[in-house]
């Protein structure tokens, strides 16, 4: 029941955070991941390992975002507090995938190769699908994709690592 739960609050805070910042209601997408946030520590046997784990995945995603809003390679119609960063319903729909590392993609913690491989592609599809909702705009497309593409195949290794010892959902401890 927890994967299925972790799944759905995923995709509706991902849903929400894309179109919040789409029609300018930046704040709708937090919003709705802290909720998701609080439901997945509420789920955690470790809550403050968790959070440790959404913080640090957030931090990344806030440097790693915001390298490609000063790079000038994407730009987002809502929720900037800076033209130099990213953001801060990006940063929020990090902590969300945080969420989603020791439940539902738990199985790829030990796959590094594989977990940069899916992030060399899903990485840039997920940001596809926020720019052809309006939540965000490619300014120079090809440079961008292959930023995302090659960012998410070093951060996904990363993120599993990190994962694997910050687990606060399994009994491991």
């Amino acid at each position: 029941m927890h994967m299925l739960i972790n799944v759905a609050a995923f995709k509706i805070g991902w849903l929400s955070s894309v179109v919040g910042g789409a029609q300018q209601l930046p704040w709708l997408g937090p919003s709705v991941v802290l909720m998701a946030i609080m439901l997945h520590l509420f789920f955690s046997k470790r809550p403050s390992t968790e959070l440790t784990l959404i913080v640090i995945c957030g931090l990344m995603g806030a440097i790693f975002d915001s390298v490609l809003v000063a790079a000038g390679w994407v730009t987002y119609p809502s929720g900037l507090v800076s033209e130099l960063l990213a953001p801060y319903w990006i940063v929020a729909m990090w902590m969300l995938f945080a969420t989603t590392l020791n439940v539902s993609m738990k199985w790829l913690r030990t796959q590094p190769l594989l977990a940069a491989a899916i992030g060399l592609v899903a990485g840039p599809l997920s940001y596809l699908g926020g720019h052809k909702l309006g939540g965000m705009e490619f300014l120079n497309q090809t440079v961008a994709l292959t930023a995302l593409a090659l960012g998410w195949a070093m951060i996904m290794p990363i993120l599993m690592f990190m994962a694997r010892r910050f687990d606060g959902v399994n009994n491991e401890a």
